[in-house]
Formats: structure tokens, sequence, C-alpha cells
């Protein structure tokens, strides 16, 4: 038989839906988020799936990848797409996004999203921190500037090398 399953992640819990080719829910459970816990739950309910796919988000790379480590190969859904999909449910809860994206699954009515190199992942990570990082040194140095002036001492505006005291600037 084809299965289907869908997982619908949350911080601490991930809900799982699998569905048969036909439609028929096999099984709906919640698991804890983590790859270990999601393959060997996955594995127990059927040996192999025509398709294993999650919303991609912030933690659906480091999912799908541990996912694939364990045997268990899933796929990333487009959010806006799987979001207008799922929007037009009465109840939302993550039991019934998670049967939604089954459904998706099923019909083939998602698209794909592409799964970065591990290395891209870094980098990007690495300039986020030091973006962040610059922002925080400037602004602090622009309120240490605004208070200091208060009391007659003017700052210079570039800081690079630090600030000399001795100079007085």
């Amino acid at each position: 038989m084809t299965f289907y399953a869908a997982l619908d992640v949350s911080l601490e819990k991930t809900a799982v839906c699998v569905m048969g080719r036909d439609g028929s829910i096999v099984r709906e459970l919640e698991v804890a988020t983590c790859p270990e816990a999601l393959a060997c739950c996955l594995v127990k309910i059927a040996p192999a799936f025509e398709l294993v796919g999650l919303e991609a988000g912030p933690m659906s790379e480091w999912l799908v990848r541990g996912l694939a480590k364990r045997g268990v190969a899933a796929v990333l859904m487009e959010t806006r797409q799987v979001r207008a999909a799922l929007s037009s449910m009465r109840t939302k809860s993550d039991r019934n996004d998670a049967r939604g994206m089954a459904h998706l699954l099923r019909m083939g009515w998602f698209r794909p999203v592409h799964l970065k190199a591990t290395d891209t992942r870094e980098h990007r990570t690495r300039l986020a921190a030091r973006d962040a990082l610059v922002r925080r040194v400037r602004d602090l140095e622009n309120s240490m500037r605004g208070l200091l002036r208060g009391y007659g001492l003017r700052v210079p505006l570039k800081t690079r090398g630090g600030w000399d005291v001795r100079s007085g600037g």
C-alpha cells in the first residue's frame, strides 16, 4: 500500500498524519520534534512512504537532514502555497494542518522547496550573526555619543579604531 506522511512542526511537538493513497487516515499522533523520534515513529507505522512532507520553516532543514540520515526522505513544501491551501479550514490546529498537508502530498498540489547546501546555510548564519553584532555595536556607539553630548563631550563619528581617551576625542 502507498502511504503519505505530513509533519506539522512546532517547537516541542510535531503533529504527524499518515494517509493512504485513497485518502484514508492510517494514523495521527504527536511526536517530539527531533529527527530520531520522528524517524522511529514513521518507520514503525510503515516501512516505506511515497512522500513525507513538511512545511518549510526555521527547523525544517534540520529535520529534513536528520530524517535523511535515518533513511526517511522528506520534501519541504512551499510555505505560502500550504498556508493558502489550509486557510479555508474552519478549525486551525496542528492536527488538522498535518491532515491538510497530507492531502496536498497525496494529490501532488504542492511546490517543493530547494534545500540549501550545509555550507551555504552555515555561511548565511555567520553573515547574519556578524550583521547583528555590527548593528548592536553601532547602536551602542550612537547611544554613548548622544549621552556624552549632554555633558559637552563630542565623540568623533568614526570610531572603528576605538576612542582615543588621551586626546579627548
